[in-house]
């Protein structure tokens, strides 16, 4: 069970909920009773409408075509999946209720209802500000951007946890970046029995991979001229 977070500013639930829709590349449906799952079928429309392409014989064509009122209520369900392996990897949850309608070549589904759900609890995303917002535009590159930060730049992460408060820091046996966006990055600190994150905001927000990197840099360099937290020390604690 995670620990209390310490926040800097991110991102706002509507853009929250845009992004796990726009970086997810599996959905749960659920229509008329059936539930099917597909991997790479979905797209998204720029005011968050979906697009399914499924097979004809799918339980969801049947539905649509065999409705009473011709478009049939359905859920889709979007997991946020942690790309570096961590305690707890899925980040969010998003559901989306709403109507199916047959397309020239797919499903369309119009959304009626929007339910984001983070560790912190479920936010309902009002359908105006969810058609206006915009996914992170760090979103579909994060996947590869934390899991090179992870796996090749140990040490950086390291260094960053000199800006993380002390105290966050008690007993940790491990810390990874588990997020990123334009506002920040967010670290998990684990421990023998408990985790929690700690989110280190950039000076502004990052619009693209190269805005990035400076953000990245400008961190690095900060933490540099912090004092070190002695992260090892903290690690042979939460051993014994």
């Amino acid at each position: 069970m995670g620990d209390t977070q310490d926040w800097a500013a991110g991102p706002g639930a509507a853009e929250r909920a845009r992004s796990v829709l726009a970086a997810a590349w599996s959905c749960a449906v659920t229509a008329e009773g059936a539930r099917e799952e597909y991997v790479g079928a979905h797209s998204v429309t720029e005011d968050g409408g979906v697009l399914l392409d499924v097979p004809e014989d799918s339980a969801l064509h049947t539905a649509a075509l065999c409705a009473p009122r011709g478009e049939p209520s359905a859920v889709l369900e979007f997991a946020d999946v942690a790309p570096v392996p961590v305690r707890q990897r899925i980040r969010a949850r998003l559901w989306i209720a709403g109507w199916l309608s047959q397309g020239s070549g797919a499903l369309h589904f119009r959304p009626t209802r929007v339910v984001l759900r983070l560790p912190s609890g479920a936010q309902v995303v009002g359908l105006e500000e969810f058609a206006a917002a915009r996914p992170d535009p760090l979103a579909l590159a994060e996947a590869q951007l934390l899991t090179h930060l992870a796996d090749s730049h140990p040490d950086a992460v390291e260094r960053l946890t000199r800006l993380v408060r002390p105290e966050s820091l008690h007993a940790a046996t491990r810390v990874a970046p588990v997020a990123v966006d334009r506002h920040g990055l967010t670290l998990r600190i684990e421990r023998s029995r408990a985790h929690g994150d700690v989110r280190l905001a950039f000076h502004t927000p990052a619009d693209d991979v190269s805005q990035l990197t400076e953000r990245m840099h400008a961190l690095l360099t900060q933490a540099a001229a912090a004092c070190p937290r002695a992260l090892q020390r903290h690690r042979a604690d939460g051993d014994g």
